[in-house]
């Protein structure tokens, strides 16, 4: 398993059962986020646009607001990235070029 070197990654809460089932653990180098920038840039976007403007309290509440702001950024918010259209737009556009090829 391949992950960042993040604190929810590098205490033994996390290594600790991965290394007893056998799970062959490997990290990014500190700082290299450039590795894995989509999905970077998708938490970036998460924290500052839902998470950090509601108040979670328990898990139910994360679950909620995180599905709603996934919803709305792949329906409704406009990517710059792909000509301003949402990615479902985006996605089903591609399928449509396929089909038509």
């Amino acid at each position: 398993m391949n992950t960042d070197q993040g604190s929810q990654f590098t205490g033994s809460a996390w290594i600790t059962p991965l290394t007893e089932a056998g799970v062959r653990i490997s990290m990014d180098g500190r700082g290299r986020y450039l590795d894995n920038i989509f999905i970077e840039r998708l938490w970036r976007s998460l924290k500052q646009e839902a998470i950090y403007l509601e108040e979670i309290d328990d898990g139910f509440k994360a679950r909620r607001v995180i599905k709603y702001w996934m919803a709305f950024y792949n329906t409704r918010r406009p990517h710059s990235a792909l000509d301003r259209q949402t990615p479902d737009e985006a996605y089903w556009a591609g399928l449509e070029e396929q089909k038509a090829a």
